[in-house]
């Protein structure tokens, strides 16, 4: 049964998440204190994490940004401010996906679902190519000598890359792989983690890796 960890200070919400949660198959663990909320959500040993950006005490974003150094746990981050800014920043800080107050339970459902399809790509293996080393079912990337953490879907975008080296890859068949459906499609979404992902590799020494085709879609040669 996959546990999902849910962060929200309203306390009607996290009862209403919890029965969702329960009776459609789902673990779920309330964050009630936020005092050592980082410490907390690492320990959790969480399949996924429901974070509110506005928490008392702590702002969500930053929380977001440090849990992102050090795991790769699927967070999808949950706000009463639907403005594409904050989709931006939720994004920008590594979440794996977005949704705004007041939302459908359907729908809440619908996006936990894709993440946890997009997580099981996982098949345990590691893809090598030139200095990279992707260890996919640790979700790091190894780059002479050092580890870097990559969220899930910044490692299945540069390991589909990987793959398709040496042809261009269309940002439609990007989403395609890591949606699975038009229904989850974010455009803007794909922008920023390859924003995420060029800026990590720069990081590592590696420049213009990823090749912008325009008009046509990506290219890693």
């Amino acid at each position: 049964m996959k546990k999902i960890l849910i962060i929200e200070d309203d306390m009607g919400l996290q009862e209403e998440l919890k029965y969702l949660l329960h009776q459609n198959g789902y673990e779920s663990i309330v964050l009630t204190d936020f005092s050592s909320a980082l410490e907390k959500m690492l320990d959790s040993q969480a399949d996924l994490i429901l974070l509110d950006i506005t928490l008392p005490g702590i702002d969500g974003q930053y929380l977001l940004r440090e849990f992102r150094k050090v795991s790769a746990i699927p967070v999808i981050m949950v706000t009463s401010k639907n403005t594409e800014m904050d989709e931006v920043l939720c994004m920008t800080y590594g979440a794996d996906d977005f949704i705004a107050k007041p939302y459908n339970p359907t729908i809440l459902l619908l996006h936990i679902e894709a993440v946890f399809r997009r997580t099981e790509y996982t098949d345990h293996s590691v893809i090598e190519y030139r200095e990279i080393r992707l260890d996919i079912s640790r979700g790091s990337m190894t780059v002479n000598q050092t580890c870097i953490e990559l969220t899930k879907n910044e490692m299945r975008i540069l390991a589909f890359l990987i793959k398709n080296k040496g042809k261009i890859v269309s940002r439609d068949s990007l989403i395609s792989d890591l949606w699975e459906s038009e229904e989850f499609i974010d455009d803007n979404t794909l922008t920023v983690n390859m924003t995420r992902i060029r800026k990590k590799l720069e990081d590592c020494g590696l420049q213009n890796m990823i090749k912008t085709k325009r008009g046509q879609g990506y290219l890693i040669e």
